[in-house]
């Protein structure tokens, strides 16, 4: 009796375990079936999607294998995988390099000054743009602040330096006619920051208030409505309406623009380099390109590039963590 109960038990355990896992690979089944749905529903969104993430998997990710050289001393003959490992050694070379502090300094000055002064002129174009009722004029202050984005830093320096050339410059010409001394103005350091930010703010502030003209159009025209009938006015609709209307839009882009704050734009920096601006002008970007390729020190030049990726990503995910905690805006 007590060995039929027992087989009994033990038939009602495999049966229970057979159910379960039949249901189990029925559920999964189900779900790799709707998964192959729903892919072949959105198939054409998908192939939009494919050639970024071609993109992404091809210029962002693959090359990340290279990081390595930041630990290795790098043999041509030996490759990356096979170059001897030397652990922390171009790191701490990094830190005690009597140019560190220079270029961190240069570096987190021109960004600060970018973000105290390009930063918020998108905001105030945007609003501006927003205020116009002249349609047609609308759209022709748009198109004269977008154009300027598609025109590179290379044709954006020469234009610079034409005009401010010390022999045959506008500004200097004008200089001369009444009677003043002609300036080389790329040649003074205490000009090159001036000249970076407004180069910066006058390429990009077109391009960048599309986003805020776009959070703009989220805004309930019924609340503006409401404001002036209580008598508000064009000042008070914009402070209590507009801006806290496109105030998550804002501290999103601040906080991605913090994690990008020692980047401060190689190619713009590097085209305005002149001896005589040396000082103030060599940043961490174009520090790395002078160490990697002109001294082909690729280790050492990976090893500053990776140290500036994880300081980004800790201000990333610190200024999103304070963001979240005090004004419920953050990206994740």
């Amino acid at each position: 009796m007590e060995i039929s109960q027992g087989r009994k038990d033990t038939m009602s355990r495999r049966v229970k375990a057979e159910c379960s896992a039949s249901g189990a690979v029925s559920i999964g089944q189900r779900s790799r079936s709707g998964t192959r749905k729903r892919i072949w529903k959105y198939r054409y969104i998908y192939l939009f999607l494919l050639p970024a993430v071609i993109w992404f998997i091809a210029f962002a990710y693959t090359p990340m294998v290279g990081l390595l050289l930041a630990f290795k001393d790098f043999k041509y003959n030996m490759g990356i995988l096979g170059s001897p490992w030397v652990g922390l050694k171009y790191f701490k070379n990094f830190l005690s390099d009597p140019m560190f502090f220079r270029v961190i300094r240069n570096t987190l000055k021109i960004s600060l000054l970018k973000m105290a002064f390009g930063f918020p002129a998108p905001i105030i174009l945007a609003l501006m743009i927003n205020a116009v009722t002249n349609s047609k004029f609308k759209r022709t202050v748009q198109t004269v602040s977008y154009m300027p984005y598609f025109v590179s830093w290379v044709v954006v320096i020469t234009m610079l330096s034409k005009f401010l050339s010390p022999t045959n410059g506008l500004i200097n010409d004008i200089r001369v006619q009444k009677g003043l001394e002609a300036i080389y103005f790329q040649g003074k350091p205490n000009l090159f920051y001036p000249l970076v930010i407004l180069t910066d703010i006058w390429k990009n502030i077109g391009w960048n208030s599309i986003i805020y003209l776009s959070a703009l159009t989220g805004i309930d025209p019924g609340l503006y409505e409401a404001a002036e009938i209580e008598g508000a006015g064009r000042w008070a609709k914009t402070w209590h309406i507009t801006l806290p209307g496109i105030r998550p839009t804002i501290g999103i882009l601040f906080i991605m623009n913090l994690g990008g704050i020692l980047n401060a734009g190689y190619e713009q920096i590097l085209l305005m380099q002149t001896p005589p601006v040396m000082d103030v002008a060599e940043v961490l970007d174009t520090y790395v390109l002078q160490r990697g390729l002109k001294m082909n020190q690729f280790g050492y030049a990976t090893a500053i590039g990776l140290f500036s990726s994880v300081i980004s990503l800790i201000l990333v995910v610190v200024t999103n963590y304070i963001s979240r905690k005090t004004t419920e805006v953050s990206l994740w």
